[in-house]
């Protein structure tokens, strides 16, 4: 039988403990709750976030009628968000925004609880439950606090998350048009004309409703369709498109 050595097993010993060492998260003492908030703020600077969290959650737990609560829930909120946590960052934000309204935090609040919606929604091919929520809380963020720092990051993701919708209902709309189902179709498309015109996903609808009006054994429709696509979003892919399917209905 293979045996060790008594010193060899020693050293084997000391790297082992070592080695358990190098993965384990050791928090420095805490000696006091504003101690333990700053040391929070320490960890989350230095992106040591799982760290943050043990800390910011024990204040929190510990400090409800502190003045500097609200500061540690967003704080908390932010390094969820820095992990991914999207579900538990929205709580901290969703209960900051309504325990501490005039909290100096409550502004960025607003805006990164909409970040913390969006991280919840699901691909374009399912249910966009969370992206509607998200939309709707930064739009409800820009008109509750006009003027602030993260106004026009808030427009932008707006604007990603309405082409993200937008396109959800072109691909709904393609997918009846292979299925036959032309009416389905036609309402997806009406739909992404009605609330999406501004975006570039109208030009696939309008293509999309030129291929129902094919189908439908009216080709001069569609030809004036895919003619607006063409001057509408001239340069862009889907122009190239809709010139090439015009030219097969022309020939």
């Amino acid at each position: 039988m293979f045996r060790l050595r008594a010193g060899t097993r020693s050293a084997v010993l000391a790297a082992l403990i070592a080695i358990s060492g190098c993965g384990a998260s050791t928090l420095p003492s805490v000696h006091s709750e504003p101690e333990r908030l700053s040391l929070g703020r320490e960890e989350a600077a230095k992106g040591d976030y799982l760290d943050a969290i043990e800390l910011l959650k024990t204040y929190v737990d510990n400090n409800a009628g502190s003045a500097e609560v609200d500061h540690a829930l967003y704080l908390l909120g932010d390094c969820y968000l820095h992990t991914h946590d999207w579900a538990s960052a929205a709580i901290q934000f969703e209960r900051l925004l309504r325990e501490f309204p005039e909290s100096d935090s409550s502004a960025a609040s607003s805006y990164h609880l909409g970040i913390a919606y969006n991280g919840q929604a699901r691909p374009p091919d399912f249910d966009q439950e969370y992206t509607v929520k998200a939309i709707d809380q930064w739009r409800h963020y820009l008109v509750t606090y006009p003027g602030h720092c993260m106004n026009a990051d808030a427009e932008h993701d707006i604007e990603n998350a309405r082409m993200k919708l937008a396109t959800k209902l072109v691909e709904t709309g393609d997918l009846y048009v292979k299925l036959s189902q032309l009416r389905a179709a036609r309402a997806y498309y009406g739909k992404v004309e009605a609330d999406f015109s501004d975006l570039p996903q109208l030009g696939d609808a309008w293509v999309g409703l030129a291929r129902c009006d094919v189908l439908e054994h009216n080709p001069d429709a569609a030809i004036e369709k895919l003619k607006a696509v063409e001057q509408r979003f001239a340069g862009r892919p889907v122009a190239e498109t809709a010139a090439r399917e015009r030219a097969r209905l022309v020939n």
